[in-house]
């Protein structure tokens, strides 16, 4: 008996020629005009770093907190970026709550490949809304993660405290 994992949603992803972009997928967002912020999933736009849903959540309404500019590391961020990104932080921290009712949060940064960037050039932080009981025998026994929100669904709860865009 074969198991299955439907993912239909992943076909447009992996069929698209845009799924093979050049260049760091980061950069790409941030650069993008602003009207295709909701395309992009962008939730707010700030003077140094941007707030972003992750395309390929490990749990709904998992956050990104992205400095526009490419740096590789913590310490190759000005003391502005780093300040606003820990806004950013104190902000998506409320809109997780606030949105999603969760009833904690997982946070951090994956710096270089070794520390398990999936974009290892460029810096961002990941904010993870949990609940109680959000893991189950699919995540434990499978190694499988369970997304239970669309993620159009998530933008439009978080997007409301992020300026409504």
């Amino acid at each position: 008996m074969t198991d299955r994992l439907w993912a239909p949603w992943r076909y447009d992803y992996v069929t698209s020629p845009g799924s093979r972009k050049k260049g760091c997928v980061f950069c790409g967002i941030g650069e993008s005009d602003p009207s295709m912020d909701r395309e992009n999933l962008v939730l707010h736009r700030g003077e140094h770093a941007f707030v972003v849903l992750n395309r390929y959540p490990y749990i709904n309404g998992h956050l990104m907190i992205v400095p526009f500019r490419h740096a590789a590391n913590i310490s190759s961020l000005s003391k502005n970026e780093r300040n606003e990104m820990m806004d950013l932080v104190v902000n998506g921290e409320e809109a997780l709550k606030k949105a999603m009712n969760c009833q904690g949060m997982n946070g951090g940064w994956n710096i270089g490949s070794a520390g398990g960037a999936g974009i290892p050039g460029h810096l961002h932080l990941h904010m993870l809304p949990r609940w109680n009981g959000d893991t189950n025998f699919m995540s434990t026994v499978g190694a499988i993660r369970v997304v239970s929100q669309s993620l159009e669904k998530a933008y439009e709860q978080l997007a409301v405290y992020f300026g409504g865009r």
